[in-house]
């Protein structure tokens, strides 16, 4: 758990937006739900969306708060320790108009690492948006959550 810690690190001068709390309902009945807070450029806002599971859920949560156009290129997850309580690190790709980048999270909730994870990508591609960078080199934003 501490290599996985130590090897995230955070920019809060570059978070436009901030995880402040989620909800996910989840199972074998009915919809997956997740009900998201956000705070965007210090504003916090609020929706809840459902999905094709919970994942799918928060990031439409995500996509309905923050606009974008980004496509979801890679989502992985990996179990950086054993048994139940592993900590997941969760790397997430996404790529608007040219513009790659890439967020990495850790968390023993994987969809709280995934979400995050989602987060910071976006984070990322808006400072390439301020800088008008078009150009394809991966910029990597990492966190622990």
């Amino acid at each position: 758990d501490l290599v996985a810690l130590m090897r995230m690190a955070t920019d809060p001068e570059s978070d436009r937006i901030v995880l402040k709390s989620m909800t996910v309902v989840c199972g074998t009945e009915g919809p997956q739900r997740a009900d998201m807070s956000l705070t965007i450029d210090g504003a916090e806002e609020s929706t809840a969306q459902t999905g094709d599971g919970p994942v799918d859920a928060s990031f439409n949560c995500i996509k309905a708060l923050v606009d974008h156009t980004a496509r979801l290129q890679l989502y992985q997850v990996h179990a950086v320790t054993e048994g139940t309580d592993a900590q997941a690190t969760v790397s997430v790709r996404l790529e608007e108009d040219g513009r790659i980048v890439t967020g990495q999270s850790a968390d023993t909730d994987t969809v709280v690492a995934s979400v995050r994870a989602y987060i910071h990508a976006l984070n990322r591609l808006l400072v390439r948006r301020e800088k008008g960078g078009t150009d394809k080199r991966e910029i990597s934003y990492k966190d622990v959550g």
